[in-house]
């Protein structure tokens, strides 16, 4: 259900190939990955370690031989590839030199603390794994998910020079800029009706405000977006705004 038509593994390149997020472990994905790179792939980049994107990339490897790169430090919250490491790790605005192509990245931690982007330079295309999503809003769980970092994250964005989004699930996105603000729009909106929730119940447990905060979306994904709720009560705790005594918060 969280991935929609599934983990977009994206090729890079005409001569030696990069492979961004091979996905989970899967023997069918793992034979078309091979069948597609052949004897090419020399670079395997993973966005982060949810285990829908970077598992696979370890049969990928053993078979290919490409080096692995990615950010490391995997927290263990029990949603992560624990097992994870890659040959060369990878930090904020380094760049992979790829022959005939570069790739930055872009540290971006709210969805996951080890969250990169890359930008593909030249072509100006940013490969967002979860940080942006198309069809759908990124979950944020805590205690690894972050809601406050992940809005700084979402505003540094826009200082950079980028054509498309590519993102980890779903298809390319045009206009990037105005998707960012389209998405920070709706963090703060959602946030609202947070704050607004308390005015039915406060102080409130998270099952008392979640109807109310998430009646615009089907009851089904309702335990998932518990975890955003409770990301949203931490930012606003953080800011002062709430606080926490057991199961419940209180709106001050």
């Amino acid at each position: 259900m969280m991935t929609g038509p599934g983990t977009n593994a994206y090729l890079i390149g005409t001569g030696d190939l990069a492979l961004i997020d091979p996905g989970p472990e899967s023997a069918s994905h793992l034979a078309a990955m091979l069948e597609a790179v052949g004897k090419r792939l020399k670079w395997i980049l993973c966005t982060h370690t949810h285990l829908d994107h970077s598992p696979g990339a370890r049969a990928l490897k053993a078979a290919t031989g490409a080096e692995l790169l990615g950010f490391g430090n995997v927290p263990d919250d029990g949603r992560q590839d624990t097992a994870f490491a890659p040959d060369r790790a990878l930090r904020d605005g380094d760049v992979v030199v790829c022959g005939a192509f570069r790739l930055r990245a872009v540290h971006t931690p709210g969805h996951a603390s080890n969250h990169l982007c890359y930008l593909l330079e030249g072509e100006r295309w940013l490969f967002t794994g979860d940080h942006v999503m198309q069809g759908s809003t990124v979950v944020i769980s805590p205690p690894d998910g972050d809601m406050t970092v992940y809005l700084k994250s979402l505003e540094r964005l826009l200082a950079l020079d980028l054509a498309a989004f590519a993102p980890g699930h779903g298809h390319v996105i045009a206009g990037p800029h105005d998707e960012v603000r389209r998405l920070i729009a709706h963090r703060l909106k959602r946030e609202q009706k947070v704050v607004g929730a308390f005015g039915k119940k406060n102080p409130a447990t998270l099952d008392e405000l979640l109807p109310f905060v998430y009646d615009d979306v089907p009851q089904r994904v309702h335990p998932v977006a518990r975890r955003s709720l409770h990301a949203h009560l931490l930012k606003l705790r953080d800011e002062g705004r709430t606080t926490q005594q057991g199961d419940n918060w209180q709106l001050e």
